[in-house]
């Protein structure tokens, strides 16, 4: 009787904090709902009609242009795929060194803070400089997604080996192997299965964001769907968002084929 005193603080003490936890997520929403502007929800009901009449002329899909939507979708996923690819090679170094038990902290925190810049930045903004500095195309996207892309992966990357079992590093470690060996040999061989699940969700993910930078000048098919909704052709641009969504449907469904071969 007396060892189930301690146990039952701690459940105790557990439950306070939940309780905590969950008053300050209440505290938060009710704090944030007028600057959010959660009370024109009724908009949506009270101006259905104006929608729906909008939402009307997406009713009738026009492929006409069938081949010319897939060779832009094409270069969407290329897009994506170089800058997921350029983000992945970036990510392994940085999230090592921003992992608390690889780097000492005046390494770690630097690099940390790099990846927080990243992070931070939408893509889009990071499109609009591109488009400036290289000028209007793909690249600018390849480029915005590598680097907002290599922020996330970073901290996933990083998270993932914090999170390692240390006694396959501290064997290694006991036989005189370099730290680089240290990391190939044991942290890799662990993070690794993590690693390509993340990075594949982010390929996902960068197609998607590929579609929205087409629409700022970085190409793909984003940027044909920004020129047919800015005409009025609605029909077209119906026909485009279905590409966009089969097209994300199919690498979901390829994704899962893939982490089964190599998880």
């Amino acid at each position: 009787m007396a060892g189930a005193e301690p146990n039952a603080g701690t459940q105790d003490r557990g439950g306070y904090r939940n309780l905590l936890v969950l008053a300050g997520v209440v505290v938060a929403l009710a704090l944030s709902w007028g600057p959010a502007e959660m009370g024109r929800w009724t908009y949506l009901f009270t101006d259905a009609g104006n929608m729906a009449q909008y939402a009307s002329g997406f009713l009738r899909p026009d492929f006409s242009e069938w081949r010319y939507y897939l060779e832009e979708i094409v270069v969407t996923i290329q897009i994506a795929l170089w800058g997921t690819f350029l983000a992945v090679v970036l990510s392994v170094p940085f999230g090592i060194l921003s992992a608390s038990n690889m780097a000492p902290w005046w390494i770690r925190h630097p690099v940390r803070r790099l990846m927080d810049f990243f992070r931070a930045i939408h893509e889009v903004v990071f499109a609009v400089l591109f488009v400036v500095a290289v000028g209007l195309g793909p690249f600018a996207g390849v480029m915005a997604l590598f680097i907002h892309t290599t922020g996330i992966l970073a901290k996933l990357f990083s998270e993932a080996v914090e999170a390692i079992d240390p006694r396959p590093v501290e064997a290694i470690r006991t036989t005189g192997a370099s730290r680089t060996q240290q990391v190939i040999f044991g942290v890799i061989p662990q993070v690794l299965p993590l690693w390509i699940s993340f990075s594949l969700y982010r390929l996902e993910s960068n197609i998607r964001s590929a579609t929205v930078l087409g629409l700022i000048g970085a190409g793909g098919i984003g940027q044909v769907m920004f020129e047919t909704i800015r005409g009025f052709y609605y029909s077209q641009a119906a026909a485009i968002l279905i590409v966009v969504v089969l097209t994300v449907t199919l690498m979901d469904l390829l994704s899962q084929q893939l982490r089964k071969l190599v998880i």
